[in-house]
């Protein structure tokens, strides 16, 4: 008997979906790595193809949270851990009320909301970024970041390019902003799987799944660092604006179609 055949999948996946997801794991790994942000999107955008509507948040959510835990046990030095802390404050606050709230808000006034911040602080005027985000306001504005983020990643499910574009705007090196992104995000993902599983999410049909998208994930992830070690910083932060701006405007086009 094939090991296919000893091993039950969720209903509606085929394993060439089963395996395209493992596949497609390690590369948005990569591409997170690389850039900071943008895998954690496109794999969302493919797993909604794949599984149930009532799965797609949960399953993404622990399966982001092994890519980011492995992003952050390799770049740990990287990490600054001042940031997180406040981030982490805010994080706790936004997970309470995200999860009293996750089946009550419409998806595409959130969708508007988090494109259009995005936008905002990739190309919004200088003073605004100074006034919102120097030292003096530097930990109500993470504290916030953390409270909007995890709020919406109960509903949108892939809430990184608002971390990270938060994050960008203390003029972080690459090394630092990729860390530091990663370890918001391991723990907004966690806050998130545990709200799911509260509300009677039941993860174990998705257990194989997830496992191997994780390991796919951490191959991803070495490889990734490795073209973040060699980028050129300027490179890298116009690149990154780049980014950030398609998938801004891709989640407003989402909320419009």
């Amino acid at each position: 008997m094939a090991l296919h055949d000893l091993i039950l999948l969720p209903d509606s996946l085929s394993w060439a979906s089963f395996w395209g997801l493992v596949i497609l794991s390690g590369f948005t790994s990569m591409l997170t790595a690389s850039f900071g942000i943008g895998g954690g999107m496109l794999l969302l955008a493919v797993i909604a193809q794949a599984i149930p509507m009532k799965a797609i948040i949960p399953v993404h959510g622990a399966v982001q949270l092994g890519s980011n835990a492995g992003r952050m046990m390799v770049m740990f030095k990287n990490i600054v851990w001042s940031h997180f802390a406040w981030f982490a404050a805010g994080s706790l606050l936004g997970a309470l009320v995200g999860g009293q709230l996750v089946i009550s808000l419409p998806i595409s006034l959130l969708q508007v909301s988090l494109g259009g911040f995005i936008l905002l602080t990739v190309w919004g005027p200088k003073i605004w970024h100074s006034s919102l985000f120097n030292n003096v306001t530097k930990s109500k504005g993470l504290l916030i970041a953390g409270v909007a983020s995890t709020f919406l990643t109960m509903f949108v499910g892939a809430t990184g390019p608002l971390v990270l574009a938060t994050i960008r705007l203390f003029k972080l090196n690459r090394l630092n902003l990729v860390a530091t992104s990663a370890a918001c995000l391991v723990l907004q993902h966690a806050l998130k799987i545990i709200i799911f599983g509260l509300l009677g999410f039941a993860y174990s049909p998705y257990f194989l799944l997830i496992l191997l998208m994780i390991c796919s994930g951490f191959i991803g992830t070495l490889i990734g660092r490795k073209l973040l070690i060699k980028a050129d910083e300027q490179r890298f932060q116009a690149w990154l604006k780049i980014i950030l701006s398609i998938l801004a405007l891709r989640l407003i086009y989402l909320a419009s179609s």
